[in-house]
C-alpha cells in the first residue's frame, strides 16, 4: 500500500491494527491520528499537524521526543553490543552499572535490582517473588495481595489482578487471593462530616479490619502507588501512608511501593515514597526509567527482602524466572542516560520550579462552575467534571464528558487524557512556562466549549 493522501494512514490503521485502551465510537468518528515523530514536547502526525502532549507520551516522555543525548546514549550502544540477556551468571557490563546507580539512588541503604520489559511484568514479577519467598520460608499459605480500589499495576492476568478497575472483569479478573481495599480519595469518598484525619483513621481501620479478616497468615504483601496514576492522579488522604504502615509493619506485611509513573521525579522529589515520607520494602520502577525511550521495568529490593529473596534462591540454587531482554545493554545504557538527564541536566530542577506555575493553573480551571476538584502532585494533576458542584454529582456517563473535552482539546493541538469524569496532564519534565501557558489556555478553551454543550 503506498496512497499516502489524506485519510489513508488512518484506513490502514484501522485495517490491520487492534486498539488497546481507546475509546472506539471516537476512532470510529474521528479516526486514528498516526504519529511520525516528535520535537521537544510536541508530536507531529502524517499530514504535519503538532500536538503538544501533555500527557508525556503516556507518563513517560519526561525528556521529549527527540533529545539528542538520549538518541546518541542509545545509538552508541547499540553500535557497541546491541543484544543480550541477564541469564546463566551473564550479564552486560550496562547492566551491572545501572543496578549499581539505581541502588545508589534509591532510598534504601543496600539494594538488589531484578530487571523485565516493563511495569507490569515489574509488579507480576514482584509478586512471584513474594510467593516465592514466603513458600520458602515455610508459609506457602501466604499469598494474599492487598491493593486499592482505582488502584492501577498493569495489565498482565496477575498485575491486572492487582489492578483495582471494574473492566478488567470483562477478563473473570481479579484472580482469587487479590483483595482490593478503599481507595483513599478523600474529596469523593468522605462521609458527610468526616475530617480528613477522621477519613484517613477509616483507611487505617479498614487494613487493620481486613488483616483480621483475610489472616495475616496468609496474606504475601501490599502494593499501592505513592499516588494513584491510572486511577485519576489520585493523591492518598493526609498522612494515609504514616497510618498504614505500622499496621503492615506489625503484621509482617511487605510494603510495596509501586514508582512506575512517580519515579524519577515526577511528584517533585526522586521518588513517591520520599514525596509522602514513607520507606517502603521494594520499590517498582519503569517509564521515566529509561524517559520512554526503550521498554524497560525494574524491581528494586531494599535490604531485608533482597536478603530473604537470596536466602530462599540458595536453597533451589536459583531464581526460576525472567525475561529474554531482562537487563537488555541497550536499555540499562538508556536507562543510565535517562537518570542523568533527570537528575543532572535540570529537569528534575525544572518540575519543581514550575510545579507551583502548573498548580496555580490547575486551580484557575477549578474555578469553573463544572470542575468538582483539581488535585495532584508535582508535574501530574487532574480536572474532575462535575455536573453540580456543591453535590459532586457526575455527568450521566453516556454524556462521555471527559472524551469530549479530550477531542476538543486534540481539535486546537493539545494531548491530553480522560480518565472516567477526569481530564489529566502529567507533561514533560522539559516544559517551558510559555508552553504550560499553551497547554491551559488551549484546555480552558476546550472546557468552555464542552461544558456549553452539556450543561
Amino acid at each position: 500500500m503506498t496512497n499516502d493522501s489524506p485519510n489513508s494512514w488512518d484506513a490502514r490503521a484501522a485495517a490491520h491494527s487492534f486498539y488497546g485502551f481507546t475509546d472506539l465510537p471516537t476512532v470510529a468518528e474521528r479516526g486514528t491520528i498516526v504519529v511520525t515523530h516528535g520535537e521537544g514536547p510536541y508530536i507531529v502526525d502524517t499530514e504535519g499537524r503538532r500536538y503538544l502532549d501533555a500527557n508525556s507520551g503516556l507518563w513517560n516522555m519526561v525528556a521529549g521526543f527527540d533529545h539528542p543525548g538520549m538518541i546518541a546514549a542509545a545509538q552508541a550502544q547499540y553500535a557497541r553490543f546491541p543484544g543480550y540477556h541477564a541469564f546463566f551468571g551473564r550479564m552486560s557490563d550496562q547492566t551491572v552499572m545501572l543496578s549499581e546507580k539505581l541502588a545508589e539512588v534509591s532510598p534504601f541503604d543496600n539494594a538488589k535490582v531484578f530487571y523485565t520489559n516493563s511495569g507490569s511484568e515489574a509488579n507480576d514479577s514482584m509478586v512471584k517473588m513474594l510467593w516465592f519467598l514466603w513458600a520458602s520460608e515455610g508459609q506457602p499459605q501466604r499469598r494474599k495481595i492487598l491493593t486499592r480500589v482505582n488502584a492501577y499495576h498493569g495489565v498482565t492476568a496477575v498485575s491486572a489482578s492487582m489492578t483495582g478497575k471494574p473492566y478488567n472483569a470483562v477478563f473473570g479478573l481479579p484472580l482469587d487471593g487479590f483483595v482490593h481495599l478503599s481507595c483513599p480519595h478523600y474529596w469523593r469518598f468522605g462521609q458527610e462530616g468526616e475530617s480528613e484525619a477522621q477519613f484517613t483513621q477509616r483507611m487505617a481501620d479498614e487494613l487493620e479490619a481486613t488483616i483480621a479478616r483475610e489472616g495475616a497468615d496468609t496474606i504475601a504483601g501490599f502494593f499501592a502507588e505513592p499516588v494513584m496514576g491510572a486511577g485519576g492522579v489520585i493523591p492518598p488522604s493526609e498522612g494515609y501512608f504514616q497510618a498504614i504502615a505500622p499496621i503492615l509493619r506489625r503484621h509482617g506485611i511487605p510494603l510495596i511501593s509501586d514508582e512506575v509513573i512517580t519515579g524519577f521525579g515526577r511528584t517533585g522529589n526522586t521518588w513517591g515514597c520520599e514525596t509522602y515520607d514513607f520507606m517502603p520494602d521494594a520499590i517498582i520502577s519503569s517509564k521515566n526509567l529509561t524517559a520512554g525511550f526503550f521498554p524497560m521495568g525494574a524491581v528494586i529490593l531494599g535490604e531485608a527482602l533482597a536478603d530473604r529473596m537470596q536466602r530462599a534462591a540458595e536453597k533451589i540454587e536459583e531464581f526460576p524466572h525472567g525475561f529474554t531482554a531482562s537487563g537488555h545493554p541497550v536499555g540499562c545504557a538508556i536507562a543510565l542516560k535517562a537518570i542523568d538527564v533527570v537528575m543532572n541536566e535540570g529537569l528534575a530542577d525544572n518540575v519543581r520550579r514550575l510545579t507551583p506555575r502548573f498548580e496555580a493553573g490547575m486551580a484557575r480551571l477549578a474555578q469553573h462552575p463544572h470542575i468538582g476538584e483539581w488535585r495532584g502532585k508535582g508535574f501530574m494533576g487532574a480536572l474532575e467534571a462535575v455536573a453540580d458542584k456543591a453535590t459532586k454529582t457526575p455527568f450521566a456517563g453516556h454524556l462521555s464528558v471527559s472524551e469530549r473535552i479530550a477531542n476538543a482539546c486534540t481539535d486546537q493541538g493539545l494531548i491530553c487524557r480522560p480518565l472516567g469524569q477526569s481530564i489529566v496532564l502529567c507533561p514533560p519534565f522539559i516544559l517551558t512556562e510559555a508552553q504550560m501557558d499553551e497547554m491551559f489556555t488551549k484546555l480552558e478553551t476546550a472546557l468552555d466549549k464542552v461544558f456549553a454543550e452539556v450543561a
